[in-house]
């Protein structure tokens, strides 16, 4: 992986809040703390919900068991969106305010919910195929969500794309700041055209949808994924800031070598 040893070893401008976690230093020992914490709530409440929708959970009335798929589909979906929203505010950051870490960050945020993306759109295939007879169609949800998929991947060679890894920052950073206006096309496209998909079953401005029984494990894997997501996320930042800054000493170590080498 490439990074840009100059802005991971900038120095934050002082009288930034916002730079105020951008020393390498200070960003290691937060998520070192934070990190144990995220996978261990992760586990238990991804435990508790999966374990309380596969096995105590009623089935539903009209698909039956099918319906368990839920437990995993709607939460990845969530996460999906949720984290390209991380990524374009990522990518923000970089582009206003050079922010240190912001570029390390979107490159690590980007394998992560392709992944999730990913498992998404497989989970709904699994789910549609019995519901709807066919395991996809140009539903514009799916369609979408699809969408989503290739902006994640498009990212991901971008940024990777460059000799040069700034340029290559700079592009996956743009990028992902168009794609987010494929974000209320997912949210809403259950609205604005006829799919496929049912609507939101939760919403801000009314009561939920889905009985109580179905909805409290569904609660608990989503909140379980995500934690889960943010640790992985955090993890991969803090693995790629300590292989950058080994690097970088690395460097410094053969630089100062060679110059002793050539001083007479």
């Amino acid at each position: 992986m490439s990074v840009d040893h100059r802005s991971i070893a900038a120095a934050p401008p002082k009288g930034r809040s916002l730079h105020r976690f951008a020393n390498p230093g200070q960003y290691q020992r937060l998520a070192s703390r934070v990190m144990p914490w995220l996978f261990a709530f992760g586990v238990i409440f991804t435990a508790i919900g999966v374990v309380w929708g596969l096995v105590f959970s009623p089935a539903d009335w009209q698909q039956g068991d099918i319906v368990r798929i839920m437990y995993v589909h709607v939460p990845f979906a969530w996460l999906a969106s949720a984290g390209y929203f991380a990524l374009a505010v990522s990518s923000f950051c970089s582009l206003v305010w050079r922010h240190p870490l912001a570029d390390l960050a979107a490159v690590e945020i980007s394998p992560v919910g392709a992944a999730f993306t990913a498992v998404c759109l497989a989970t709904g295939s699994l789910w549609g195929k019995p519901t709807w007879g066919a395991w996809w169609v140009w539903d514009a949800r799916l369609t979408s969500v699809f969408v989503l998929l290739l902006l994640y991947c498009g990212h991901i060679a971008l940024v990777r794309a460059f000799d040069n890894p700034v340029r290559g920052y700079r592009a996956g950073a743009i990028l992902a700041l168009v794609g987010v206006i494929n974000l209320p096309i997912i949210k809403f496209s259950v609205d604005w055209w006829n799919t496929l998909h049912q609507p939101a079953s939760i919403g801000l401005t009314g009561a939920p949808t889905i009985a109580p029984s179905l909805l409290w494990p569904l609660l608990f894997t989503t909140i379980g994924f995500t934690l889960l997501f943010a640790g992985i996320v955090l993890a991969r930042l803090h693995a790629a800031v300590s292989e950058n800054r080994t690097r970088a000493l690395l460097l410094a170590k053969a630089s100062s070598q060679m110059s002793q080498e050539v001083t007479p």
